[in-house]
């Protein structure tokens, strides 16, 4: 065929097969139909699950909301991954990534419900209702001229009441004993830390204690800082308490145990499908490289707080003692989507410096995964040690050569069983309708003139244990509905009175009067403390 005739016959050739594309794709790829026009299209450009939802989208008999679905679709399509991997709406995204950027926008109070009225227990010091005046013990009954007191509004509802963006300015009324006037307050909302340090203080002349609730951005300097406070008191040995901590951010976990490990020493490595395997190791700069090191663990520690129990433990750098953690051991990576939600993505495994990678089995899916931890308690594993077995094939050995294994959590070097002598059926129904905490929130209501005389968690102790408290608690305890039961109270008499003044404490002087108070039912720290005693320096 010449150039010209292929010119001329070319062009028609193209036409025809235009025409006979467009005919098999309208007579051939469909469903049958009852003579509608408009035929189904197949997207050979796309995955199955994204054609599913365009043809439901485009071809679906009645109106459908793509987005709902989306959101649907997708948690449960990431239910074939590991727990830890999950998605992250756009509405819920914020609320979610506070707790790890630790802070937020409001006024600065802490509070709860009481008689259906919200109470300020504490104003944190130099925030926005600080400033303004509020005070403990205030209560809140309206906001921007609106009535909240005795409308059963829940806490939830007056958080998202009194949050906001900073600099936004929020009108609270408010009632303060013994006035019957409503004052009205202006506050301009501010940023409020949310503390990852609960409480640091020397427990005696020598040792140091510091609760650690989660890894956020603000968690290196809080330790620092908590750090630097017991140093200031001469201390020579300190016990950090993970106890309850679910992790949080991996980089905050490694600047943490840098503090405490010379250099060279590895604390991590990361390895994953996609990431080559990237190994941490201390740089020598930490600040307590001779301070001795006991680390708090139990059932709920995880993540961040066991790269953190591993590495001391792997170094032979401390002790740690409790029981047996939580069991995470995968690293996640949040991935923002176009829509403002996200994606957090696991990438890697964590590896602590043996070697091990704690992650427990989740092989039989999310929700035997979580029902591990009552599984253990069944077990017995939070009461006997001897119950929890390890798989040999998971052995690894510390640097001093001690045996350590893998593949469900730190075991601890000492292991504290929980103690439930003092448990009753009456202790339980006081615990259950929150009397204990609602008698000391009253106490402290009617006895606040008095209480502020004390600065100190040993100084409000002394003072408390000259009253009368219990024969009153008693009382109160029959009038909110919990039967007086003579045997069943002396069992668990050490743990209501405890409890009692340490939550008085709580309401008057924050965490600083309420832990060392507490510490008198904690095995676990009484135990570290003695193990402490018996460290050389």
């Amino acid at each position: 065929m010449s150039n010209t005739r292929k010119q001329i016959f070319m062009p028609f050739l193209y036409a025809l097969l235009v025409a006979t594309g467009v005919f098999i794709g309208r007579n051939f790829i469909k469903a049958p139909s009852s003579g509608g026009s408009n035929p189904l299209m197949i997207y050979p450009q796309s995955s199955k699950i994204a054609t599913l939802i365009n043809l439901i989208d485009e071809e679906y008999v009645d109106t459908v909301d793509r987005e709902a679905i989306e959101e649907k679709v997708i948690p449960q399509i990431l239910k074939n991954l590991d727990p830890h991997t999950v998605y992250i709406p756009a509405k819920d995204l914020n609320k979610v990534n506070e707790e790890l950027q630790g802070s937020f926008g409001g006024i600065g109070v802490q509070f709860t419900m009481q008689n259906d009225t919200v109470m300020v227990i504490q104003v944190i010091q130099g925030g926005p209702s600080e400033r303004v005046g509020l005070l403990p013990g205030d209560r809140i009954v309206a906001v921007d001229d609106s009535i909240i007191a005795g409308k059963n509004i829940g806490t939830d509802a007056v958080m998202k009441k009194l949050k906001g963006e900073m600099g936004t300015e929020v009108k609270v009324g408010v009632l303060r004993r013994p006035n019957k006037d409503l004052i009205d307050y202006k506050i301009t909302r501010g940023s409020i830390a949310i503390n990852s340090v609960e409480v640091s203080y020397m427990i005696n002349e020598s040792t140091g204690y510091i609760k650690v609730d989660k890894f956020a951005q603000n968690t290196y300097q809080e330790f620092l800082t908590a750090l630097a406070k017991l140093k200031a008191n001469n201390c020579k040995e300190v016990i950090i308490d993970f106890r309850g901590n679910s992790g949080g951010l991996l980089d905050v976990a490694i600047r943490l145990c840098n503090e405490f490990l010379p250099a060279k020493d590895l604390i991590v490595y990361t390895e994953g499908k996609a990431q080559k395997r990237l190994d941490v190791k201390a740089n020598g700069a930490g600040t307590c490289q001779d301070t001795k090191v006991i680390v708090l663990i139990d059932e709920f520690s995880a993540s961040a707080s066991e790269i953190f129990a591993g590495a001391i433990q792997d170094n032979d750098r401390g002790l740690v003692i409790g029981r047996r953690s939580f069991g995470k051991g995968l690293v996640q990576q949040q991935i923002p989507l176009p829509d403002g939600s996200a994606l957090r993505l696991t990438v890697a495994r964590y590896h602590t410096p043996s070697g091990r990678c704690i992650q427990k089995s989740y092989e039989n899916g999310n929700d035997d995964y979580y029902e591990d931890i009552y599984k253990r308690y069944e077990h017995g594993e939070f009461f006997n040690q001897d119950s929890i077995q390890f798989d040999d094939e998971l052995k690894y050995t510390t640097k001093n050569g001690r045996t350590v294994y893998g593949g469900g959590g730190v075991m601890p070097d000492i292991f504290v069983p929980r103690d439930t002598t003092m448990l009753t059926d009456y202790f339980a129904k006081l615990r259950m309708n929150g009397v204990i905490y609602r008698y000391a929130l009253e106490y402290t209501d009617n006895n606040r003139q008095q209480l502020e005389k004390y600065n100190s968690a040993e100084t409000l102790e002394q003072y408390l244990n000259t009253q009368s408290l219990l024969s009153d608690f008693l009382r109160y305890a029959k009038d909110k509905g919990v039967e007086y039961k003579r045997d069943e109270y002396q069992t668990s008499k050490q743990l209501i009175e405890v409890e009692l003044k340490a939550y008085i404490a709580r309401n008057m002087i924050d965490n600083e009067g309420f832990y060392p108070i507490i510490q008198q039912l904690d095995d676990v720290l009484i135990k570290a403390i003695e193990e402490a005693g018996k460290i050389e320096s």
